[in-house]
């Protein structure tokens, strides 16, 4: 398939970045084990990723991906941020802690990160790809100069026609099963919750580009779906987030083998943006919310990580960011190696019937 030879890659699996769980050795043992291990850096700055970047290649010579925040800049308001604290006040008092005084963004969006720019052109990662949107077509020149194979995720086809415009190499189709942060360029816009199998056909027929299938897909069986209907790859993150190389927390890895994998939710409480997430005390505030908006993402972020590190600190994880797709149920415990060769004997199985 032409996006696996461009990709370097002999498997048509990619284990999908995951800020603040997927860590360097688990893109290494993905990628030593033939798929594309990936990182992400969105939720750093130019040193962090510049840290990551050399962690991974220190553990493999093989391909991987590094994958960047292209969202908004975030617009502060100041009496919507005061009145999300409040809000949240009570949850902190049960824990003994005071919320923030104030809210800050936590990371910067690629899109406002000259310095983060200017590391990958420098350091010239052999994939990296972008999530929220796309940076400017500058930045996008600036990698494509370098030999950057260049992914970005679509969640509808209008997102996909922008991507392939703007000289993307391939399209990670994410359906709305799909654990994390929906990709949505705009987030205010209405979204047409696609599923992981009817995007991935749509973007087949209505683009010219490599389709990477994203959402809900969790064993070998799944990933031959996906192929089936036109993809050429599969990305998978849930399934990796049990793995002893990733950095869940183990309330998040509890959780995931726990109840709360059948009653996924999508929920833009912990940090301004929708994102699907394990059924948990925070996405339980859904009920409780009323009209309230949370502050732009990722300022609401600064709320949801200091509710969390409270809870954390008296033994309840409830508050965390466990981000899960629809397949959670799914989800095995083993190496990342391991997990890899799995998915490529279920398939090889799955092909063959």
């Amino acid at each position: 398939m032409a996006i696996l030879e461009r990709l370097g890659v002999n498997l048509p699996l990619i284990q999908a970045p995951m800020a603040g769980t997927s860590t360097p050795l688990m893109a290494a043992e993905v990628s030593n084990a033939g798929a594309l291990g990936s990182i992400a850096v969105g939720a750093t700055d130019a040193a962090g990723a510049r840290a990551m970047i050399a962690e991974v290649r220190e553990r493999t010579q093989r391909p991987f991906n590094v994958n960047l925040f292209v969202h908004p800049t975030p617009v502060a308001d100041a009496e919507r941020e005061a009145e999300w604290i409040e809000w949240l006040r009570p949850r902190f008092a049960e824990f003994g802690a005071e919320p923030p005084v104030a809210l800050q963004s936590p990371y910067t969006s690629f899109a406002d990160d000259a310095e983060m720019l200017a590391l990958l052109v420098e350091v010239a990662p052999p994939v990296v790809s972008f999530h929220f949107g796309l940076p400017s077509a500058e930045a996008i020149a600036a990698l494509r100069e370098r030999g950057i194979v260049l992914l970005a995720t679509a969640t509808n086809v209008e997102e996909a026609r922008v991507i392939e415009a703007a000289g993307i190499d391939g399209i990670v189709a994410q359906g709305i099963e799909a654990g994390g942060h929906r990709g949505m360029f705009d987030p205010a816009a209405p979204d047409t919750q696609l599923g992981t199998m009817a995007l991935t056909r749509l973007l087949v027929r209505d683009t010219g580009l490599p389709v990477i299938a994203a959402g809900g897909i969790m064993d070998g069986a799944g990933i031959a779906a996906a192929l089936d209907l036109g993809a050429e790859a599969a990305q998978l993150g849930t399934a990796f987030v049990g793995c002893p190389e990733s950095a869940a927390d183990e309330g998040y890895r509890a959780a995931l083998m726990g109840a709360g994998a059948w009653h996924t939710t999508l929920t833009p409480l912990v940090s301004g943006r929708p994102a699907r997430a394990l059924a948990n005390r925070f996405t339980g505030l859904s009920a409780e919310v009323g009209d309230r908006r949370p502050p732009d993402y990722p300022i609401a972020y600064h709320a949801g990580k200091a509710l969390n590190a409270a809870a954390r600190a008296r033994g309840e994880y409830g508050f965390g960011a466990q981000w899960a797709g629809q397949g959670a149920p799914l989800a095995r415990a083993m190496p990342a190696a391991e997990l890899v060769a799995t998915l490529m004997a279920e398939l090889a199985v799955a092909q063959s019937r």
